[in-house]
């Protein structure tokens, strides 16, 4: 088992996989499913679907009522999979060995939590100390999935990329309903209307995703990122690469694909080169993040400043402090003046956008 960080003290219990589905079937006999508690989260841990083929290995599944309401799985559905439907927070945990959660456990929920009970789901271990020392005390052994590594072996686990793909779909259609032109160019007896001009701020699995739907819908699109390898990419998907390439550039990527921070030099000159671009654009996707760090501040108070009025910027990193300043999470913030000649920062976030949209979809992948 892979553990986190000695700085996590007596929660570095705390694992990133385990290694067999035949070694915890050992020890295991019942997997509870919690319905999630925070007002926005629509996800679910497991669906009809999953919770047949545990059933199928041998396993107890236990599902809380009303656990996938918000994505469209009733009570029913998990009954017809074989699963047992609990009616409080309390009976879906009591005896559970494995308890199945998309954000985990909050901390006053622990009490009935048996001793030792395994628990997986994207547990933001870097942002939540206070819950994690909580689960130390008692006794959890939690499964971090955002830790999973990005290996082959990996890949049917790796939530960080399935979800961020999502997010970065629905951050353009996001960004398109609050911009008040068509996003395609139009031909018309009455006139032409120019297409959309977007720029996409990072070209993860998020930043690819959102150049290749912006892209679908008509947009001219320009992409920006640190790792010169993703200039390959972003030209593959019919985008415009907008980077600095300097020697710093060619080492700006982890072994795992990850972007490193980058040096102040190199920012200054990144800055620089975003400031000229971005009053060109109409619509601004921010997807950069770095594992267990604060979000890098990519669009200033002046960049925005410098932007067309209705212009629109979608911060996918704002759960983290975000990419763009004065972007705050769950708002749509309006900046320069009246609404209609403002620019809107609306907030959309891979962890949070299941409430207003794809958490069916969230769920299964």
């Amino acid at each position: 088992m892979n553990h986190l960080p000695a700085p996590y003290g007596r929660a570095g219990r705390w694992v990133t996989c385990f290694n067999t589905t035949r070694s915890l079937r050992a020890v295991t006999r019942k997997i509870a499913v919690v319905k999630e508690t925070a007002i926005d989260e629509g996800r679910v841990a497991a669906t009809p679907e999953t919770v047949k083929k545990l059933i199928a290995l041998g396993f107890d599944v236990h599902v809380e009522t009303g656990a996938g309401a918000a994505a469209s799985f009733v009570d029913e559905a998990f009954i017809d999979a074989g699963a047992k439907i609990a009616e409080t927070r309390g009976a879906v945990l009591d005896g559970a060995d494995v308890i199945l959660s998309v954000r985990g456990l909050e901390a006053d929920s622990l009490s009935g939590v048996k001793a030792g009970a395994l628990m997986l789901g994207l547990l933001n271990p870097y942002g939540d100390k206070a819950r994690i020392e909580a689960y130390a005390k008692a006794d959890l052994q939690a499964v971090s999935l955002e830790l999973v590594p990005r290996i082959t072996r990996a890949q049917a686990m790796d939530v960080l990329s399935s979800q961020a793909n999502l997010a970065g779909y629905k951050a353009v259609l996001e960004a398109a309903h609050v911009f008040t032109r068509a996003f395609p160019m139009m031909m018309t007896a009455a006139g032409t209307i120019a297409p959309a001009r977007v720029l996409v701020m990072g070209a993860g699995v998020a930043g690819l995703q959102a150049i290749a739907t912006a892209r679908r819908l008509g947009g001219i699109v320009s992409a920006t990122d640190v790792r010169l390898a993703a200039k390959e990419q972003v030209e593959s998907l019919g985008g415009k690469f907008v980077m600095v390439e300097d020697d710093e550039a060619r080492t700006a990527e982890t072994e795992g694909g990850y972007a490193k921070e980058m040096s102040d030099a190199y920012k200054q000159k990144q800055a620089a080169l975003i400031a000229e671009t971005i009053k060109k654009q109409d619509i601004v996707i921010t997807t950069a993040l770095i594992p267990g760090r604060p979000a890098p501040k990519l669009v200033t108070a002046e960049m925005l400043a410098s932007m067309k009025p209705g212009s629109v910027v979608v911060d996918l990193a704002v759960e983290q402090g975000g990419n763009c300043a004065g972007s705050k999470p769950g708002e749509t913030v309006r900046v320069g003046g009246f609404p209609l000649s403002g620019i809107a920062i609306c907030r959309l976030l891979w962890r949070q956008m299941p409430p207003c949209c794809l958490p069916k979809t969230c769920s299964i992948i």
